[in-house]
């Protein structure tokens, strides 16, 4: 078998778009995600809703995946997904959860603490219809993150809920909807060269109003 060893000690990127300074923010961390945001739509090559969300596991491990951003408001991040996945059944547990982002061509990168809970059904049943039949009869075909023997039986669900749906109006499963995420803790980070990167991070406070603090790179 060949040996599985790759030095990556030599990798390194000079970050030098921007900087990050306490006199070009606003007092609410959404203006400043939405400002980075808007500008990661027009210079990020990919899905610039691409993020990683952490939850603690059922089994005790933190385990993260990329899901897709689909709103943010003033109240947080919402996102859609099968409550009865592994995610799922962690956020029911644990509510905490952590987003990140992370915007190559920007040199960005933003971490969220916050609490996950449901949508509203109404809220959930809107995105749904908005949804590609293809995505709309997915959700009702996988039970996500079960085991199955193979990838035969999978498609075979699928074709036979293709054919219960065929012509009819699909209805949004129970067991998939939307969570909102309400953050805590927003900590924005820009690279900057020697690796003396700008980290600014919002606490929110017992009244509800941010905490801005500079932290060390």
């Amino acid at each position: 078998m060949e040996k599985i060893d790759k030095n990556l000690a030599d990798s390194r990127k000079i970050y030098k778009k921007d900087a990050l300074l306490e006199t070009n923010i606003s007092d609410n961390p959404m203006e400043l995600f939405q400002k980075w945001f808007f500008e990661a739509e027009e210079k990020e090559l990919g899905e610039a809703n691409a993020m990683n969300i952490a939850t603690i596991g059922l089994d005790g491990f933190p385990k993260s995946r990329i899901v897709l951003l689909k709103r943010f408001t003033w109240e947080g991040f919402i996102f859609y997904t099968n409550y009865n996945s592994e995610k799922g059944k962690a956020i029911a547990a644990n509510a905490n959860v952590s987003l990140s982002f992370f915007w190559q061509n920007l040199e960005r990168q933003i971490i969220v603490k916050g609490t996950a809970q449901k949508l509203a059904a109404n809220l959930s049943d809107g995105y749904f219809e908005s949804r590609p039949v293809g995505s709309r009869i997915g959700a009702w075909a996988s039970d996500q993150s079960e085991i199955i023997e193979s990838r035969e039986i999978l498609d075979a669900k699928l074709k036979d809920y293709e054919l219960q749906f065929k012509n009819k109006e699909i209805p949004r499963p129970a067991h998939w909807g939307g969570y909102l995420v309400k953050p805590k803790v927003m900590e924005f980070w820009q690279g900057r060269p020697n690796r003396m990167h700008d980290r600014i991070r919002f606490t929110l406070q017992q009244d509800f109003n941010w905490k801005i603090e500079r932290l060390q790179p």
